[in-house]
C-alpha cells in the first residue's frame, strides 16, 4: 500500500489527541472458535455496508480483543455478540460516509501515526526492518497490507468524528447554568423516621409466621449439600521421614563451597540515645548515655538498659533493637555507618565501647562474637545441609505421593489410604455448602473449583495449600436441593415480618406527620414536636453532595428548584423515610467562576460531542438501512453464536 520504511520527513498532526490505538491483540487463540482459519467465503459474510462486507474472520478478532482487555467474559461471548456486531456495522458504517464525503487520509499520515502509536517498531528511532514488522503483524493474524489499510480506516472514521464535533458550542450562558448547577446549595431541616423506631410496638403471631411459609415455601430452599474426606499431604511431615546420608551431605558440601564463605563478622548489640537539633538538646543526651555507660561498666545488665533506654525503636517497631535488648545480630563491612563499624570491628568480645557518635546519635556498642573470614566445615553447617536436602527430596516425593494417593483413593477408602500411606487420618468433612470454608482446608478458592464438579465416589484433581500442602478430596455423599421445613424456616420468617411491619408503621408515621406539617401551615418543627418527633438541620449541600446524617443529596435534587418553605417528602431513603423542608438558598460563588470557567467549557464541550457523536451514529445507520446500503445476515449470525456457544 504504501512505503513505510523511507525517511521520516515530518511528524504530520492528525487526530491523534486523545486517541490511544489497540493493535497488540495477540492471544491464545484456542480460546477462540474457528480463529485464524483465513475463511473469507460467501458462508463468512456477516454483514455488508455498501461494497465493504464485515466476515466471521473481523468479528473474531473483534471479540479477540474484548475478551484479552478484560471487558468480555468468554463465557459471555454468546451473549454480547449481536451487540459486538452492531459495533462494527456502525464502524463501517462510518467509514462508507467518510469515503462518500470524499474524506481520505494520505500514506505519509498512515506511516506516521504507526511510529507514533507504536514505539515498539522504532526503537531508538530505527525501523525494525521489514521481517520483523512483518512478523509483528502477523501476530495479529493480519498481512502488511491488511494491517495498514485498518489503520488508515481508523484515522479515517476519526477525521469524520472531529468534522461531527467541530460543530460544538458551547455558550458562557451555558456555562454559567453549570456553574450554578454545580455549585448551588440549599439548607434543609428534616425529620427522618425509621422503621427501627417501631420494632417494639410490632407484634408477629404465630399463625401470621406459618402462613406466609405455607404461601412462600420456595423462597427457603436448604441449598445442596455435600460431604468430602480429604487427604492432606505435608511435605513438613514427609521430612520428618528423610534422614540424608553422610555422603549426601558431604556432596552437597562440596558442590557449593563457596556458599559457606563467611566474611569477617560481629555479633552486636547497642543502646541508641538520639540527639537533638540544638547543642543543649545534644549535651543532654551525651549525658545520658555517658550515664548508661557508667552503669553499665558497674555490671548493669545490658538487654535490660536497651529494652528501657535505647532509641532504636524503628518507625515500625519490625526491626526495631531495642525490644530485643539492643540486639543486632551479625553484620558485615558495609553494612552500618563508618564510625559504628570501626569501632564494632575493633572491639573484643564482651569488650564495651566508649561512646560513639554517628548521625544518629550517641551508641554503645557490646561485640558479643568476632569470626574472621573463614570456610565452614561440614559439621558447622551440617544442620543447614540436613534441612536443605529433607525439602529438595521431600518436593519430590511430594508430587510422587500425590500420584500414589490419588489413584489409592479410587479403589480404597481414605482412612486405609492414609493408614497404607502414613498421612495424617483423613479431614471428614460433612454436609459442606458449596463456598463454605473447611477446618483444615480454609477459604481455598482453588479447592472449591476442584470439587465443584464432583460425582460421588470421584477423587479430585490434586490442590496446592499454603504451607507447601497438598489436598485430596473424594466426595463421599451428596444431600440434594430440597425446601426447608417449618421448623427450619421459622427463625428466618418472624424477623422478616417483623422488619415489614415496622417498615409499614414507618411509613405510616411517615404519612402522619407529612399531613399534620400541612396542617400547621409548613411549620415541621411544631408538627414534628406534637408528634414527638425530632428536627435535625443539617450542613447545606450540593446536588452532588452529601447530607450529613442521611445519604446522598439526590433525594432531595427537587428543593434545588423549589422556594423556600417547601415540603419535600415524605421521601424513601436507605434509612427509613424523610419529610424535609427547605429553609434557604445559597447562590455560588460567582468570584471563583473565572478560575473553573476552562475546565467546565472542556467538559461541556467533550460531554456535547460524546452526545452528537451517538445521534449521528443512529442517523447515519438507520440512513443506510433505508437505502439498503447495510445488510445483515442472519443466518450467519446465529451460526456464529452457536459456534462460540460450543
Amino acid at each position: 500500500m504504501f512505503n513505510l520504511f523511507r525517511s521520516r520527513d515530518r511528524m504530520v498532526r492528525i487526530l491523534l489527541s486523545g486517541i490511544l490505538l489497540v493493535v497488540a491483540l495477540s492471544m491464545v487463540t484456542y480460546l477462540i472458535p474457528n480463529y485464524g482459519s483465513g475463511d473469507r467465503g460467501p458462508d463468512s459474510v456477516v454483514a455488508e455496508v455498501g461494497s465493504d462486507t464485515i466476515t466471521t474472520h473481523e468479528v473474531q478478532l473483534a471479540i479477540q480483543d474484548q475478551v484479552r482487555g478484560g471487558r468480555m467474559p468468554m463465557d459471555m461471548v454468546p451473549l454480547y455478540l449481536p451487540q459486538t456486531i452492531d459495533q462494527l456495522v456502525t464502524y463501517h458504517a462510518l467509514i462508507y460516509e467518510a469515503q462518500r464525503l470524499g474524506l481520505q487520509v494520505s500514506d505519509q499520515e498512515t506511516s506516521e501515526t504507526i511510529r507514533l502509536t507504536i514505539p515498539s517498531l522504532f526503537p531508538q528511532g530505527k525501523f525494525i526492518g521489514k521481517d520483523a514488522y512483518a512478523a509483528f503483524v502477523a501476530q495479529q493474524n493480519m498481512s502488511i497490507p491488511e494491517f495498514e489499510t485498518d489503520m488508515m480506516r481508523r484515522l479515517l472514521v476519526l477525521r469524520l468524528q472531529r468534522i461531527v464535533a467541530e460543530g460544538t458550542l458551547v455558550t458562557p450562558a451555558e456555562i454559567e447554568q453549570e456553574y450554578h448547577r454545580r455549585n448551588d446549595k440549599i439548607k434543609i431541616e428534616y425529620v427522618k423516621v425509621v422503621p427501627d423506631q417501631f420494632k417494639s410496638q410490632v407484634k408477629v403471631a404465630p399463625e401470621d409466621v406459618k402462613a406466609y411459609y405455607d404461601k412462600n415455601r420456595a423462597q427457603f430452599p436448604i441449598p445442596e449439600k455435600r460431604s468430602y474426606a480429604i487427604l492432606i499431604l505435608d511435605s513438613a511431615r514427609i521430612e520428618q521421614t528423610i534422614q540424608p546420608s553422610d555422603g549426601e551431605l558431604h556432596q552437597a558440601y562440596e558442590n557449593e563451597r563457596d556458599r559457606f564463605r563467611i566474611q569477617e563478622r560481629v555479633e552486636a548489640r547497642h543502646i541508641l540515645v538520639k540527639t537533638g537539633k540544638t547543642p543543649e538538646e545534644d549535651a543532654k543526651a551525651k549525658a545520658k548515655a555517658e550515664d548508661l555507660l557508667k552503669q553499665l561498666k558497674g555490671g548493669a545488665d545490658f538487654a535490660e538498659l536497651a529494652k528501657k533506654n535505647s532509641d532504636d525503636s524503628g518507625p515500625d517497631h519490625k526491626s526495631a533493637s531495642a525490644a530485643k535488648g539492643g540486639d543486632l545480630g551479625w553484620l558485615v563491612r558495609g553494612q552500618t555507618v563508618k564510625p559504628f563499624e570501626d569501632a564494632a570491628f575493633s572491639l573484643k568480645p564482651k569488650e564495651l565501647s566508649g561512646l560513639v557518635k554517628t548521625q544518629f546519635g550517641y551508641h554503645i556498642i557490646q561485640v558479643l562474637d568476632h569470626q574472621q573470614p573463614h570456610l565452614q566445615t561440614v559439621d558447622e553447617v551440617r544442620p543447614q545441609l540436613i534441612d536443605e536436602a529433607r525439602k529438595q527430596r521431600a518436593g519430590q516425593l511430594l508430587e510422587q505421593l500425590s500420584d500414589r494417593a490419588t489413584s489409592a483413593l479410587r479403589k480404597d477408602p481414605a482412612e486405609k489410604v492414609a493408614k497404607d500411606l502414613n498421612l495424617a487420618p483423613p479431614i471428614m468433612a460433612e454436609n459442606v455448602v458449596p463456598g463454605q470454608p473447611i477446618v483444615g482446608i480454609g477459604d481455598s478458592k482453588d479447592f472449591q473449583q476442584a470439587v465443584a464438579g464432583l460425582q460421588k465416589g470421584e477423587v479430585s484433581q490434586p490442590v496446592a495449600l499454603p504451607g507447601n500442602r497438598i489436598a485430596l478430596a473424594v466426595l463421599t455423599g451428596i444431600t440434594p436441593t430440597r425446601t426447608a421445613t417449618f421448623e427450619e424456616a421459622q427463625a428466618q420468617i418472624r424477623p422478616m415480618l417483623e422488619s415489614q411491619k415496622a417498615s409499614q408503621l414507618a411509613e405510616q408515621r411517615a404519612g402522619e406527620l407529612a399531613k399534620k406539617v400541612t396542617e400547621m401551615n409548613g411549620d415541621l418543627d411544631k408538627a414534628a414536636k406534637s408528634m414527638g418527633m425530632e428536627v435535625k438541620t443539617p450542613a447545606s449541600f450540593t446536588r452532588r453532595g452529601q447530607v450529613e446524617g442521611l445519604s446522598s443529596a439526590a433525594y432531595f435534587a427537587g428543593g434545588f428548584n423549589q422556594p423556600v418553605g417547601t415540603i419535600l417528602g415524605p421521601t424513601p431513603v436507605p434509612e427509613g423515610r424523610v419529610i424535609a423542608k427547605v429553609v434557604a438558598h445559597e447562590p455560588a460563588d460567582m468570584s471563583l467562576l473565572p478560575a473553573q470557567r476552562a475546565g467546565l467549557e472542556f467538559e461541556m464541550r467533550g460531554e456535547k460531542s460524546r452526545q452528537r457523536d451517538e445521534l449521528f451514529r443512529e442517523g447515519l445507520r438507520e440512513q443506510l438501512i433505508k437505502e439498503g446500503k447495510i445488510k445483515i445476515h442472519k443466518k450467519v449470525v446465529d451460526q456464529l453464536t452457536a459456534n462460540f456457544r460450543g
